[in-house]
């Protein structure tokens, strides 16, 4: 039997993201074949001003046999992008290029039954304009999933927030005994699969200290009673603790990983502590996604300097 192909969707067409990719590639060190969907033109252009060469492997969407399929070249389906040069400005433009590039990549993995996508950045800001939070909505939203939960992984550490790109005024609106039982729910079922254990989890407290000056502070009245009931189902959960004192050396080596309420309050730390050896996966969704940690970088266009780590560590986790 072939080995499942990893699904690429290049994601933002002005960004670092083939740069990385052409550098993760080199390493050549995986069993599964990749396929990217991306433009062919942007990436013969991304490739030939990079100084990279490799060959290309047209793949047609209809192909339904992968056993032929290796990584001795780049396998590519193509979606055409009008561009005037090779590195331009992030702007609306590309919009509909990336939409087209996620659409034929969720209809291949449908038809095919495969279960491994990863997909480049994009401008949440230019592409998705307030419609979804992030691409993890969008996804979301794409294959008709409520139940979504972002988990920065790394194998000493990994967080999770509740809320993800949401302005801090809105986060206390959010923050609900179902969201932290689902978020804790879809953690462990995706330990239990991946690692056959269920892990060591902390939750923090939203307010500093987890204390605060009025009553019913959402320790109270939210995250303290759904820890107590969830640790009567036995799962491994402490808290919650605050933001500031959960990540000493010491509480670290206790727990798996650290469900935060807001994006800065765990992922901030994360990136300080692991720099980008670190993968976005979206759990709940009908197939594994992953993105690597990092955005669409523009001041790094061109320059041929981006870290790939953060890629090489999300392909060799779909390849096992």
């Amino acid at each position: 039997m072939s080995k499942e192909p990893i699904i690429i969707v290049g994601g933002e067409p002005n960004s670092i993201f083939l740069e990385i990719f052409f550098k993760s590639i080199n390493a050549n060190i995986y069993k599964s074949p990749l396929i990217i969907i991306v433009s062919k033109k942007l990436l013969q252009e991304q490739m030939k001003k990079l100084g990279f060469n490799f060959k290309i492997n047209d793949i047609d969407k209809k192909i339904k046999n992968f056993s032929k399929l290796d990584n001795s070249k780049i396998n590519l389906i193509n979606v055409d992008y009008e561009f005037k040069k090779c590195f331009e400005k992030i702007t609306s433009k590309s919009n509909n290029y990336i939409d087209e590039t996620f659409k034929t990549a969720l209809n291949f993995i449908k038809k095919n039954n495969l279960s491994k996508l990863i997909n480049g950045p994009v401008s949440k800001k230019s592409f998705l304009k307030g419609k979804t939070l992030g691409i993890t909505e969008y996804l979301a939203k794409k294959t008709k999933k409520k139940d979504v939960a972002m988990l920065i992984f790394n194998k000493n550490l990994s967080v999770s927030p509740l809320t993800t790109h949401l302005a801090l005024k809105d986060v206390h609106k959010k923050i609900t005994k179902k969201k932290i039982y689902t978020q804790v729910n879809l953690i462990n079922n995706f330990y239990k699969k991946k690692f056959n254990k269920f892990p060591r989890i902390a939750i923090t407290g939203l307010n500093p200290h987890c204390e605060s000056n009025f009553r019913n502070s959402e320790e109270d009245k939210i995250i303290i009673p759904a820890i107590k009931k969830l640790r009567l189902k036995n799962n491994k959960i402490d808290g919650p603790f605050p933001a500031d004192t959960i990540f000493t050396k010491l509480l670290l080596k206790k727990y798996d990983v650290i469900i935060g309420m807001y994006h800065d309050q765990v992922l901030s730390p994360m990136k300080a502590l692991f720099d980008f050896d670190a993968i976005n996966i979206t759990l709940g969704l009908p197939f594994t996604r992953i993105s690597p940690d990092h955005g669409p970088n523009y001041s790094m266009l061109g320059k041929n300097l981006s870290d790939p780590k953060s890629l090489i560590q999300a392909l060799k986790f779909l390849d096992k």
